[in-house]
């Protein structure tokens, strides 16, 4: 596994492990799925999609475009060995049936997605009818965030303005743009206090 891999491991189970097991939470509850399968995208070392196993009956999917934290999503999964598995692939064309994913959950990766526009085309056709899905930057709660903000000025003093440039590519007009010309059916953007999340669901009915 590549170093950067293992770094960014590394931060999220230090540093930002406390907003995994918040953001699972509010993403079952908005969405009432708790059975299926479910998409971590953008998984990173799979934290979210074990939490995701840990409060439902989903079978979790951690999806990510390095192949190297494939053996770190293993580990981390080590005790939901059988409902949790990583798949590599791009968010731009997944490997995944039409109408096949209960839940689509992202954290983060949002910012890092070459064209939106596709991605969230793409997050609609693997939706089964009736599913839901919420991408985004959230830090779960405000309190959440700025001990993660606290932490991350001690490791990185640039910590706030690359918050800012990351975000800037991502502001509500731009994703309410965006979904437009997605021709998604049927989304909005969250706004909480501690980030926000396009919200995509799928009608009851194929499409």
């Amino acid at each position: 596994m590549t170093k950067s891999a293992e770094g960014f491991a590394r931060v999220a189970r230090e540093v930002f492990a406390p907003i995994y097991p918040v953001v699972a939470e509010q993403a079952l509850a908005w969405s009432g799925i708790r059975d299926g399968i479910a998409l971590d995208l953008g998984s990173g070392p799979g934290l979210l999609a074990v939490a995701l196993a840990e409060k439902s009956s989903l079978s979790v999917i951690a999806f990510d475009a390095d192949p190297t934290t494939a053996p770190i999503v293993r580990e981390t999964a080590a005790g939901y060995a059988g409902r949790v598995a990583p798949v590599t692939g791009d968010v731009h064309r997944m490997p995944f049936c039409d109408n096949t994913i209960s839940l689509i959950v992202s954290r983060g990766s949002i910012y890092f997605w070459e064209d939106r526009v596709q991605a969230f085309a793409e997050i609609e056709r693997v939706l089964r009818p009736g599913g839901a899905a919420f991408v985004g930057g959230s830090f779960g709660t405000l309190a959440i965030q700025e001990a993660v903000f606290a932490r991350m000025r001690q490791r990185n003093p640039d910590w706030d303005q690359e918050i800012v440039r990351r975000t800037g590519r991502a502001t509500p007009e731009a994703l309410r743009r965006e979904l437009a010309e997605s021709g998604v059916a049927h989304a909005r953007i969250r706004e909480e206090e501690a980030g926000l999340w396009v919200e995509i669901r799928k009608g009851s009915e194929p499409v």
